[in-house]
């Protein structure tokens, strides 16, 4: 009986050893979505202005974009600027992953032209939202899920 048991204690130890390393390789996380961030800093009295055309033009192409699966969801967060530099408000676009982004820009273009009647007419209203609010940085971000 005791020889088995020093014969089995090697096998068990390196058994353990092996399983902690496998573990210590995986990440703590798995990947989720990608986040598009668009930083957007509105002039003084400008929220109810950029706000109406976000309800009507930003809105109506995130819904396209939503309803033919180039998207999964968008959302707009206010904020109290830091300072006269900070952005204050954020556009956050969502993205099934990294993939969902490849020719995206033409499946847009596509969307903007259903949406808006031409690419022109787009922006010409980008043109006037140049008066109210000004970008200040994008970014893209993918979320990680803690396991």
């Amino acid at each position: 009986m005791r020889h088995l048991v020093r014969a089995t204690l090697p096998v068990l130890l390196v058994s353990m050893i092996l399983a902690v390393a496998v573990r210590a390789d995986e990440a703590p996380y798995t990947e989720g979505s990608v986040m598009e961030m668009t930083f957007v800093r509105v002039t003084p009295g400008g929220d109810e202005a950029y706000l109406k055309y976000l309800d009507a033009q930003w809105k109506a192409l995130n819904e396209a974009a939503k309803t033919n699966g180039l998207i999964l969801s968008y959302h707009i967060i206010q904020t109290a600027a830091a300072n006269k530099d900070d952005w204050n408000m954020v556009l956050v676009v969502e993205y099934k992953n990294m993939a969902a982004l490849d020719g995206l820009e033409t499946k847009m273009r596509a969307l903007v032209e259903k949406t808006f009647g031409s690419i022109d007419k787009a922006e010409q209203q980008t043109a006037k939202r140049g008066e109210i609010r000004e970008i200040i940085g994008e970014k893209i971000g993918r979320e990680l899920i803690l396991k």
